[in-house]
């Protein structure tokens, strides 16, 4: 169970004498980021301004139910291993991770529906079901997500990209991958069939991303899935959470909630530690941000400060679309509904315009439904699911009243998935609550109300995102969603990585 930290100051004579590193925000890159400066030997303070540690990933509890706020998808456990690791134990000793098969089932608006399965000769029949002439186009669609993966994820995603060197040596493979193709051109290559398309392109909407326009690279992702599985942490994502907290705690880090940074204190331009929205400072040697990266710059840093992520910059930017979450528990059980569910609308392309261009809410929409009760049924009272449904919804650029909007919208989603896949859900409910954009950005400090920082595109990506180290401020590095490699827990625990190759060790720091 995911505890909340106290958030009193706290005592740091424990922490021996190294420099000091304070980490803005406890989001999964926040906490693999302080768990690695604490294996490098640093006094770490981690900050975060809700009142509990996990950011996106906190968790709401009410009425008997459990329910992860963010995150519900664990695709790379060894990136989970490796921070155990570094703590001298082992993940599986303390996180329960249930493999799932099938990894999600994708219902499109006709009545035919596809599981998504670990076994390549169970997907091929899958796929078979829809377009049997796509079906021995399958492995090759694999082999070149494979091909990209090695490229994206492991030459690239862990490798910091502050200089215009590693850009410039990266082209090569760019060109190689067509990352000037988006992910739907990607799957167009070999299925045919739109629902195929649909099923093998949807990923980048997993972490912001407009499938016919993020980078092919992101294809990466179904090989990922097939190579290293779909997986659940008993307790849920929070258990998660309060497992890299207690690894903190261990090392003789400090976590503290409620603790809102206002201000990045600078000597010149190098940063010197934060103060707190109550007036606190607290010094520090260098300064880790896992804060939405465009709010990092806009709300924390003086414009005199800023040269390259100057408010105009950051105003041209692209963003991510944001989220319409409702997480309900009803007072029975639905078995035959599986751990994760993709209920698709009529439309693909211009619902995803309607989203990212045009910026309306539309009429209709596609759901992903997740209900962590098929894989652990502790999360709710006997008898009872739990659930949440999501919809991706325009970011608050888009003018949208949600006070006016959010309930309608909620009862439209409730409709829809009765008639589709929960009979008798409106009597069913006992528990409810909604987060809308605004929550987003009033919550979780996202420009824009962004649930994914800045879009997936080809130039906001690598070098042309926010560098890890900053270009602006010494001794201020970034991770998660919002600088390299991106969004996604891979890609947030991956930033952490990159940090680590950035920060010297306690030991040569100066």
């Amino acid at each position: 169970m995911l505890t909340t930290v106290d958030s009193s100051r706290p005592d740091t004579s424990g922490l021996g004498n190294g420099p000091h590193a304070v980490v803005i925000g406890s989001g999964f890159g926040g906490l693999a980021a302080a768990v690695r400066l604490g294996a490098k030997g640093y006094r770490v303070t981690m900050l975060e301004r809700l009142d509990q540690a996990g950011g996106r990933a906190s968790v709401f509890r009410q009425d008997g139910f459990t329910f992860d706020a963010g995150p519900t998808i664990i695709t790379l456990p060894f990136l989970f291993e490796e921070l155990w690791a570094l703590c001298g134990r082992r993940l599986a000793d303390d996180i329960e991770l249930h493999a799932l098969d099938p990894f999600y089932r994708i219902l499109f608006d006709d009545g035919s529906h596809m599981d998504c399965r670990h076994d390549p000769d169970e997907m091929r029949a899958e796929i078979a079901k829809i377009s049997p002439a796509d079906a021995a186009n399958y492995e090759p669609f694999m082999r070149a997500s494979e091909a990209i993966y090695q490229f994206g994820f492991v030459e690239l995603g862990q490798i910091p990209f502050h200089k215009l060197a590693t850009l410039a040596r990266s082209v090569p493979g760019f060109a190689r991958h067509r990352a000037d193709r988006s992910v739907y051109d990607l799957a167009s290559r070999y299925f045919t069939d739109p629902k195929l398309r649909f099923a093998f392109s949807f990923h980048p909407l997993f972490i912001g991303g407009n499938p016919f326009r993020a980078t092919a690279i992101y294809g990466l992702v179904s090989h990922i899935e097939r190579a290293f599985g779909v997986h659940f942490p008993r307790g849920g994502t929070g258990s998660l959470v309060a497992g890299l907290v207690d690894l903190i705690e261990g090392q003789g880090g400090a976590v503290r909630c409620d603790a809102d940074v206002a201000e990045i204190l600078l000597d010149g331009r190098r940063a010197t530690g934060v103060r707190l929205a109550s007036g606190e400072e607290i010094a520090a040697d260098i300064v880790v941000s896992n804060a939405d990266s465009a709010a990092t710059y806009h709300k924390m840093l003086p414009t005199s400060a800023r040269k390259r992520w100057s408010d105009e910059k950051l105003a041209r930017a692209r963003y991510s679309m944001s989220l319409f979450i409702w997480y309900f528990g009803t007072n029975r059980t639905y078995p035959d509904v599986p751990h994760h569910s993709i209920v698709l609308g009529p439309r693909y392309r211009e619902l995803i315009t309607d989203i990212f261009d045009r910026k309306v809410l539309a009429d209709d929409f596609s759901l992903y439904l997740h209900r962590p009760t098929a894989t652990d049924p502790s999360l709710a009272p006997d008898g009872c699911d739990a659930f949440y449904v999501l919809s991706p919804v325009p970011h608050l650029d888009a003018g949208i009243d949600w006070e006016a909007q959010a309930e309608p919208y909620r009862r439209k989603i409730e409709s829809e998935l009765s008639r589709r896949l929960l009979p008798g859900l409106r009597d069913a409910v006992v528990s409810s609550r909604v987060m809308t954009p605004v929550d987003f950005r009033d919550r979780l400090g996202s420009y824009n109300g962004a649930a994914f920082g800045l879009e997936p595109v080809l130039t906001q990506s690598a070098w042309f995102r926010p560098h890890n180290r900053s270009e602006d401020v010494d001794n201020l590095y970034l991770v998660g969603a919002g600088t390299h490699p991106g969004a996604g827990v891979p890609g947030v625990l991956s930033s952490a990585i990159v940090l680590d190759q950035l920060v010297p060790h306690a030991s040569q720091f100066a």
